[in-house]
Formats: structure tokens, C-alpha cells, sequence
């Protein structure tokens, strides 16, 4: 018999939602150990210590991950106290709170080694057992185990708990039979459930994951689903229903049951009456499973050149360009339509379609998209940025995509609120670039964000953003392997007018490369020139700064930067596989002005 909640009854006890529950071991250690005593007098055989976000991570969030070891340390002595010699107690860590790879900037390494630091801690202070709960990423469960197992050998017994939806998959989209067959190979001694859903669901996603183990199975779920009442979250499972469900869980063959969110020493005293009134039972492996469709596997991508008329002229080693154009600011798209048309008789190969630029407000990017091709006649390439959209969003738009014809993406993080008009709308970020990149590989691969199998494909050539100018560039090449290695097709850079940080950036870059478009910004101004510099953080060379501020009109300046742009061009082309022209306060005949400077070949 494990214990239940801590949260909700820290909630309950008056401490506000927004103060870090595990610092509570030491600003507040009366109560912490009051919930623990509950349990113990409501029957619990096992305390879970106050630690699920006592790691690096989320302590991080609060600046206090310097208390990391206090906090844990302390979480232990006020279990231990209290449990005396009636209880075991079991070192509790949960998720930590950050995105890992593939859809987060955090490696499997770092991530093993946050866990490894916490459960050190844990282990040091003397934990009998450690119970990892509430995992909804099935890798980050795995790097858990393994950073487990690193510090404790084969010697204590580590419970590995995930949480599930009502239909028994993982949050991720990992589906019941995958995460029991992974945690069955896994180095946990038992396998459970807890936290989201209720006995019901429980239960029956614990019947589907017996016949893929031998090990003993632990139920720990909420007190039901919480209902809003009068501005609280309740949570409206009964200690009896929770009891009825113990009895249902211990016949089933369920060695370990007790609760999470919402379950109170009320809970837990009923359900431990129910246990004593059962005998141990052999797991019952007789309960009705039914049978899953045959898995499907990750489909063959479909080659670059068959994704669109710019995947094709890639493939075949051709040097293309783009001219950037950004969508209207309200519902009227003839300017740009016709600048569209414009380069599309220019012999421009594709328009690239900012997302809510300097995060701004505009017609949408992929709306935009759909209309060049309508009626401008001419292929267009979709920024895709994260900002505004959750990762659910993030796949329901890429399949819009797809399904509307706008098949060439650039991959970005995007700008934050703050640099735009709006610095009060919220960002989402659920994931940046790298985990977009992998999103849409799986898409590419027929495979949904938790890698489960869609039973069709999509063929989105995926480009990504590179900076040859980025001030940390040990990072910025540490990404673009990142972004290769996630299946990105070609990169398209920020705009270069020193040649020299291209050449190391494609020097640096050689052991990944793709083909690489280049960026290029005509200048209509020396104020121009310094926007670049100081706020856009791109390095202009002295020669071209005095070069536009000697000129003498604006008329002389814009020509001015049209040389320097085309100069540029004729500088870069044998080193990339393209150019990308901005079209500066839409001027669109100064991005083709310069494009003439392209050497056509064959």
C-alpha cells in the first residue's frame, strides 16, 4: 500500500500554486511532514518523499538549483521521520520540465545526467526505494532508469510510473503496447501508472500491458477527472469508489496501489482496508485484451526531387533563387501578388513567405502561400515558426499544408513577442526548430508527433535557418548538425555581406552539408546599413558602410546597394546552391535588379 497525494493536499493546506513544492522541505517542513504522518495512520507501506521537481531543472525555474541537494536531503529526513519503522521510503522524481531530443533542445546525455545529480541526492540520504512517476516521454523515462541504475547498480528497486489518457497512451502518443514492451527490456523492477486519469482507465490499461511482462504492475491514479467548483479544482472520486477500484486492481494481480492527485489519507485508509481483506492473488492473465491491428512502420520518404519543382531543381544540383516577400498586413494581396508575378517573369525560381516577421501581425504565411501559387503562378516557400502554435497545432497546420500544395518549408523558432507590436501576447514555443525539424520527419516518415503511424504520408521538403554572422557560432554549428541530423533538406542563411563568415561557416559545416542558400539584402541607406549592424546583429564590412554613407541622394544609395548586393552575389554563387533576395520596403524590382548578376548555367 503506497501513500497519495502531496500536492493537492499542500493545496489544500493553504500554500499557493505558484511557490515551489519541494522547497517546502525547508521553508515549511511541519507540514510536508504532517501529509507524510497522515498517510502513515491512514495504513501506507510506502512514502513517497516531496521531490517530484526537485531537479536542476525546475528548481532552476524558481533560482534556487543551488538548494538541490538541501531540498532533497531534507524531503527524506521528514519522510523517514515520520515513517518510523511502519514505512518504506521511496526517493520520488518526476519529468524534468524541459523538452528533450528529439523535440527539445536538451540531449539524452544532459537529461541522464540531471536525473543522476538528484538521485544521488536521494540515495545519499538514505531512500529505500525509488519510484519515478508521472512520465509522459518515454525516452525521458528511459534516461531516467538508466541514470537509476548508474548510481545504484541492481541493488534497490526502482518503480518506473507513466501517465495516460483516457484511450492508454502515453502523452507523447506512445501507445500501451510500446511503453509496456520498452519498460519490460528496461532496468525497473515495477511497472505502473499514475496521475491523469482515474481507477477506470487504470485499470483497464493495466489489463492490456500484463500479457508484455512478468514484472509486478503498481496503480497510483487520480481521484477521478477534477471539476471546476466555484473557482477550485475538485477532485470528485469518493475514498468508497477508489476502494471498489482497489479490490478490482488487487484481483487483477496488481502488487502496488495507491494515489495520486486528489487522493487524500482517507483515500488511502479505505483502500488499505480493502487490501487487507484480500489475499495476495497470482496475476490474473485471463482478463480480455483486445487484439491490436498490426502495428504499422515508418514509410520511405519520398525522394527531394519528387516533393515539389524546387525539391527537383535541388536534387539535380541546380542553383535557384528566392525573393522574399511578406504577407499584407490586412486581407488585400494584390501588391503583392503582382511583385509575385513580377519575379515569376524575372525567372525567379520561388517566393519565401515570412511568418509573422519581427512578430508582427499579418495575413497568414501559409494563406499568403496558397495565393502566389493561385494566382501568381509561381512556387512559394513557408516559413514555419513555432511561437504561436503547440505542438498540436504545429502538426494539424503541417498537414494543412501538405494537403493544400504548399510543399517547401524553412524551419524556425521564430521571433518572441516582445520584438514586435504586441509584447504582451503570449509565446508557446512547445518546441524550437530542431524539435520542429523532427516533427516534420515524422510526418515525412507517415508518423504522427509521438511517432505513432498515420496511415498516409507527407512530402514537405524541409529547409532550416542558418546564421553565418551568429556571435556564438560553437552553438549555432552544434545546431545545424542538430537540424541535419533531424532530416533537414537545404538551409537558407540570414544575409551575408562578409564573405569570409560564409566561407568558415560552409568550412565548418562540410562533414553535414545540404545545399545552402544564401541570404541577400540589398541596402537603401547608411541607416539601413546600421539597422543591420546594431539592431539585426548582422556584420557589415567597413568598406560597405562608407560606400553608403558617401552616397549622396537616396536614389544614389539604392543603387549603391543594389552593386554591393550583386557583387555579393557574383562572390557567392560558386560556393552555394543559391541566393535568397529580400525585396527591402517591397521593392521587388531591386531584389530582381540584383538577381541579373547570377551567372546562368546550365
Amino acid at each position: 500500500m503506497a501513500d497519495g497525494a502531496m500536492g493537492t493536499m499542500l493545496y489544500d493546506k493553504g500554500v499557493f500554486i505558484n511557490r515551489c513544492y519541494d522547497e517546502l522541505n525547508l521553508s515549511m517542513p511541519s507540514i510536508v511532514k504532517e501529509v507524510h504522518e497522515a498517510y502513515v495512520k491512514a495504513g501506507a507501506q510506502i512514502l513517497e518523499t516531496n521531490t517530484f521537481g526537485a531537479n536542476r531543472s525546475r528548481l532552476g525555474a524558481f533560482g534556487i538549483a543551488e538548494k538541490l541537494q538541501g531540498i532533497n536531503r531534507a524531503a527524506v529526513q521528514l519522510a523517514r521521520e515520520a515513517a518510523r519503522d511502519a514505512a518504506f521510503v521511496a526517493g520520488a522524481v518526476g519529468p524534468l520540465g524541459v523538452r528533450i531530443e528529439p523535440l527539445g533542445p536538451t540531449s539524452f546525455a544532459e537529461a541522464r545526467a540531471v536525473f543522476r545529480e538528484q538521485i544521488e541526492a536521494l540515495v545519499s540520504a538514505g531512500v529505500d526505494l525509488l519510484i519515478f512517476e508521472t512520465f509522459y516521454q518515454i525516452q525521458e523515462l528511459r534516461e531516467a532508469l538508466y541514470a537509476a541504475r548508474e548510481v545504484v547498480g541492481g541493488s534497490m528497486v526502482v518503480i518506473a510510473q507513466v501517465t495516460i489518457n483516457d484511450d492508454g497512451h502515453m502523452l507523447d502518443g506512445t501507445d500501451t503496447e510500446t511503453f509496456a514492451a520498452s519498460l519490460n527490456e528496461w532496468p525497473c523492477d515495477v511497472i505502473g501508472l499514475n496521475c491523469s486519469v482515474g481507477p477506470k482507465a487504470t485499470l483497464e490499461t493495466l489489463e492490456r500491458i500484463m500479457p508484455f511482462t512478468k514484472k509486478p504492475l503498481s496503480a497510483m491514479p487520480n481521484a477521478g477527472h477534477p471539476a471546476e467548483v466555484e473557482g477550485r479544482k475538485i477532485y470528485l472520486c469518493s475514498p468508497e469508489y477508489m476502494a471498489q477500484y482497489a479490490r478490482r486492481f488487487l484481483w487483477a494481480g496488481v502488487k502496488i496501489v495507491g494515489g495520486c492527485c486528489g487522493t487524500t489519507p482517507e483515500h488511502i485508509r479505505q483502500v488499505r482496508s480493502e487490501a487487507r481483506s484480500l489475499q495476495p492473488a497470482q496475476r490474473n492473465l485471463s482478463a480480455t485484451v483486445e487484439e491490436q491491428a498490426a502495428k504499422g512502420q515508418a514509410m520511405p520518404k519520398v525522394a527531394v526531387a519528387a516533393k515539389s519543382k524546387l525539391g527537383a531543381k535541388l536534387g539535380a544540383g541546380k542553383f535557384v533563387t528566392f525573393v522574399e516577400i511578406l504577407p499584407p498586413r490586412g486581407v488585400d494581396p494584390s501588391k503583392e501578388v503582382a511583385g509575385a508575378r513580377l519575379c515569376r517573369e524575372a525567372g525567379i525560381d520561388a517566393i519565401n513567405v515570412p511568418d509573422g516577421p519581427r512578430a508582427s501581425a499579418r495575413l497568414s504565411a501559409q494563406v499568403t502561400c496558397q495565393i502566389f501559387q493561385k494566382e501568381a503562378g509561381i512556387e512559394a516557400v513557408l516559413h514555419f515558426c513555432c511561437r504561436d502554435r503547440n505542438i498540436l497545432g504545429i502538426q494539424s497546420e503541417l498537414l494543412g499544408a501538405h494537403s493544400t500544395g504548399v510543399r517547401n518549408l524553412i524551419c524556425i523558432t521564430g521571433d518572441p513577442p516582445r520584438m514586435g507590436n504586441y509584447p504582451s501576447a503570449t509565446a508557446v514555443f512547445d518546441v524550437d526548430a530542431i524539435g520542429l525539424c523532427n516533427i516534420v520527419n515524422n510526418l515525412n516518415h507517415g508518423l504522427d508527433i509521438g511517432g505513432m503511424p498515420m496511415g498516409s504520408q507527407t512530402a514537405l521538403l524541409m529547409g532550416v535557418g542558418a546564421n553565418p554572422g551568429a556571435l556564438n557560432m560553437d552553438e549555432e554549428i552544434r545546431r545545424f548538425e542538430w537540424k541535419v541530423q533531424a532530416g533537414a533538406e537545404y538551409a537558407v542563411t540570414q544575409p551575408v555581406f562578409d564573405i569570409r563568415l560564409l566561407e568558415e561557416f560552409l568550412r565548418r559545416t562540410r562533414h553535414v552539408r545540404i545545399p545552402v542558400v544564401c541570404g541577400i539584402w540589398p541596402l537603401t541607406s547608411h541607416r539601413n546599413a546600421e539597422f543591420m549592424v546594431n539592431e539585426l546583429r548582422v556584420p557589415v564590412p567597413e568598406e560597405y558602410m562608407e560606400r553608403m554613407r558617401l552616397a549622396e541622394s537616396a536614389e544614389a544609395a539604392r543603387v549603391e546597394g543594389i552593386e554591393i548586393a550583386r557583387e555579393m552575389v557574383r562572390r557567392v554563387q560558386p560556393m552555394v546552391q543559391g541566393i535568397q533576395l529580400s525585396a527591402p520596403f517591397g521593392r521587388y524590382q531591386m531584389a530582381i535588379d540584383v538577381a541579373e548578376a547570377i551567372e546562368k548555367r546550365d
